[in-house]
């Protein structure tokens, strides 16, 4: 069967529980990876436009509010507080949300691995979603526990993608937008110290080249 690229058009990124209260349990990355990618992939829905769909528990709950960081990101974007569910599927409002989306091919990101995102991809997987996990934007306990997670997921026939391939497939090369393709770049150079150490290094030699 013919394979259908990402785009805008056919896609919906979703975030699930990226709380400040999960950072003492998560193990599979440290909190600064963890958060690097998924401040990455919020960017990359607003950059492309494609609808996001954003959940977490209650502010006083037990996982806390969303990451500071990522907040300061999404700015008034509604944020679906569902109840202590683990499948975010199971809270109406937010299966609505995606329902609302109109896309069928959903972008998850989530903590933990194994759990939040895991039940609530499995789910999106039956009700006949193409679902793709950004395993650099969620963590879990170990490194064990996220990469079990992520092979459970893929036997389920969801996609291990992460955001830079992400970003990569929405745009599809850099002369096709050149809107979206300035506002990735400064993604990549925001979040990917190895472009920025590049970037650095071919300036420094063209202006040595150029002197």
């Amino acid at each position: 069967m013919a394979r259908t690229p990402l785009s805008a058009d056919n896609a919906a990124i979703v975030l699930i529980d990226h709380a400040i209260g999960f950072s003492n349990l998560i193990g599979s990355h440290t909190i600064e990876e963890n958060l690097n990618g998924t401040l990455a992939l919020a960017k990359i829905a607003k950059v492309f436009g494609t609808p996001l769909v954003v959940t977490n528990g209650s502010d006083d709950g037990p996982a806390g509010p969303l990451y500071p960081e990522l907040q300061d990101v999404l700015g008034d974007h509604p944020v679906i507080v569902r109840p202590p569910v683990f499948d975010a599927f199971d809270d109406e409002n937010f299966a609505a949300a995606v329902e609302a989306s109109g896309r069928r091919r959903l972008i998850m990101a989530g903590i933990q691995t194994d759990v939040c995102l895991a039940l609530t991809a499995l789910t999106a997987v039956d009700r006949g979603y193409e679902v793709y996990a950004v395993v650099d934007a969620s963590a879990a306990t170990t490194k064990e526990t996220h990469d079990t997670a992520v092979m459970r997921l893929v036997q389920a026939g969801v996609i291990p993608v992460n955001w830079l391939a992400v970003g990569s497939e929405l745009l599809g090369g850099w002369t096709r937008d050149p809107n979206a393709a300035t506002g990735f770049g400064e993604v990549i150079y925001q979040h990917l110290r190895s472009w920025r150490h590049q970037n650095a290094l071919t300036t420094n030699v063209r202006k040595h080249v150029t002197d």
